[in-house]
């Protein structure tokens, strides 16, 4: 998994409320046993119109925002279904981070689980972030996993919290598998202590 220290990259502004993973990936997508062609998926119904013409008003296919390495969003950002093609599609479109106020309860873990960061931020900030990002030219932000704080280039900066133990994973670029591997030592402890405690069984 892709680590996440220091990140700059330009951010754009969706700030429609209640974006669900139906419209991060469109059910056509999933069609596919592996996890090729998902980035070409990614907002695919809000890129393209019903004859497969680009939408220029979308922020994405703006010139400057095509490659935003962040995305500050609506509350309650990837709601809907559970598919964790939406984070996929999103990392091969080379999202780094989402920034809002609020996430879905499984999106927002299935985000810790591939690497994608995903920040709750108090509304001041999020509003601040969402101002920047929406305006009439791009606009870098520099993420900060390391200091926990945003920064714009002109030096604005905003302070985040984040999980502890989220933000380590994040920080090493480790999956859960990779954090658990982290305590081998430990786990074999436990398992030879538990054999003497219980001799009994197999």
């Amino acid at each position: 998994m892709e680590s996440f220290t220091i990140v700059s990259g330009t951010a754009a502004a969706i700030p429609l409320p209640n974006i669900d993973t139906d419209v991060i990936m469109p059910k056509q997508f999933l069609k596919g046993i592996d996890r090729s062609g998902l980035g070409e998926g990614a907002f695919h119904d809000l890129r393209f119109d019903a004859g497969g013409r680009e939408r220029p008003d979308f922020i994405l296919n703006r010139p400057g925002w095509r490659d935003a390495a962040f995305l500050v969003v609506g509350p309650n950002f990837g709601c809907g279904s559970s598919r964790e093609h939406a984070v996929w599609g999103l990392k091969q479109r080379g999202v780094r981070a989402l920034l809002g106020t609020s996430f879905a309860g499984i999106f927002f873990d299935n985000c810790a689980r591939n690497g994608l960061l995903a920040l709750t931020l108090d509304p001041a900030t999020a509003d601040a972030l969402m101002e920047v990002a929406a305006g009439p030219e791009p606009a870098r932000l520099t993420v900060d996993l390391t200091g926990c704080s945003i920064a714009t280039a002109d030096g604005r900066r905003w302070s985040f919290t984040i999980d502890a133990g989220r933000r380590e994973a994040l920080l090493h670029g480790r999956d859960h598998i990779a954090t658990t591997l982290t305590r081998t030592g430990a786990i074999a402890d436990f398992e030879a202590g538990h054999r003497m405690r219980t001799p009994w069984l197999p």
